[in-house]
């Protein structure tokens, strides 16, 4: 599969694919999901459509990474991957390279986008907004998962500590990111009574490499970032150790959730997951990158469960999922 002269190309065709009939709005369980989806078993995530005719089986199946950094990086990462997945599905699959967040989602809510990666923070938004089913994360080998929000400065900067930030700026990434925004937001508030806009001015940098660089080259004095991007760019060369100082380290959350849209024909979506759980990682570049972060295996795992502390951290925060 020659991807990089694919992805432009035959993407326009790709995301033209029908998603199907009209989306029927029923009369079912939803709990906080949008009117379009039904959650009849009480996952919290949108059931499958009842009605077959509903379900989507195109010939090309389209994947996006979630933009944490710069997509153009990750089209080679994920080429062996893909390859593995076209030849356990018989589809051609292509990575599509979404530049934020909200596109990501707004791809598979139009029925655009069929497997993804979304990032922490936009997870519960790409479940009640675009019928996001995710259903795997990158593990170590040891079965360990996750990372943790940092807020980080530069030597010099001035910035000791968290209370330090107060009267300056503090650089977020996206208001859908966990790390990025909404946790650093949340345990501000929480633990030192600093809010953005009374206490200190927020600068959105877009993505955790331009927060991480933005420090690094002291264009921010402070940023929160996801830590396990933080480490992918060190060992890559991206930034060097003595360029940054951590001053806060949050609890653990977790990491990107993969999976597919909700109304995917029903063998097609479990042939997907099945490409994820038999990959072989060894001596592929997906392991070179992201064994960066200590990351080695697809790790099974259900939204309700995993995604709780951050729905909590929502909850806080009076973020809706209502979509817009």
């Amino acid at each position: 599969m020659k991807l990089t002269t694919k992805i432009l190309g035959t993407v326009t065709a790709a995301l033209l694919v029908s998603a199907g009939s009209a989306f029927a709005q029923e009369d079912c369980p939803r709990g906080t999901l949008d009117a379009r989806y039904c959650d009849r078993d009480g996952d919290l995530i949108a059931d499958a459509p009842l009605d077959p005719a509903d379900w989507v089986n195109p010939d090309t199946l389209v994947f996006a990474y979630t933009p944490v950094e710069d997509p153009a990086v990750y089209a080679s990462v994920w080429a062996d991957f893909l390859e593995h997945m076209e030849e356990v599905t018989g589809k051609e699959v292509i990575f599509f390279p979404v530049q934020s967040n909200a596109a990501q989602i707004e791809a598979m809510r139009s029925g655009r986008l069929h497997i993804a990666g979304f990032n922490t923070g936009s997870n519960p938004l790409a479940v009640n907004c675009a019928g996001f089913s995710p259903f795997t994360i990158m593990a170590s080998l040891d079965g360990a998962f996750g990372y943790e929000m940092e807020i980080i400065t530069f030597p010099g900067s001035g910035v000791e500590t968290v209370e330090d930030i107060r009267g300056g700026v503090l650089a977020f990434t996206s208001p859908t990111s966990n790390s990025g925004f909404k946790a650093p937001s949340a345990i501000l508030s929480d633990e030192f009574d600093m809010i953005a806009e009374r206490d200190f001015e927020p600068a959105f940098s877009g993505k955790h490499d331009n927060s991480i660089l933005g420090v690094a080259n002291q264009d921010y004095p402070a940023a929160s970032i996801a830590n396990s991007v933080l480490h992918r760019m060190i060992a890559r060369g991206d930034v060097t150790e003595d360029q940054i100082i951590s001053i806060y380290k949050s609890q653990t959350f977790p990491t990107t959730g993969f999976g597919t849209a909700h109304n995917l024909e029903p063998n097609l979506a479990a042939l997907i997951r099945s490409s994820f759980f038999t990959f072989e990682w060894e001596g592929t570049a997906l392991q070179e990158e992201f064994e960066k972060s200590n990351e080695g295996q697809f790790l099974g795992m259900n939204y309700q469960d995993f995604w709780a502390v951050i729905r909590t951290i929502d909850a806080a925060n009076g973020v809706s999922y209502a979509c817009e």
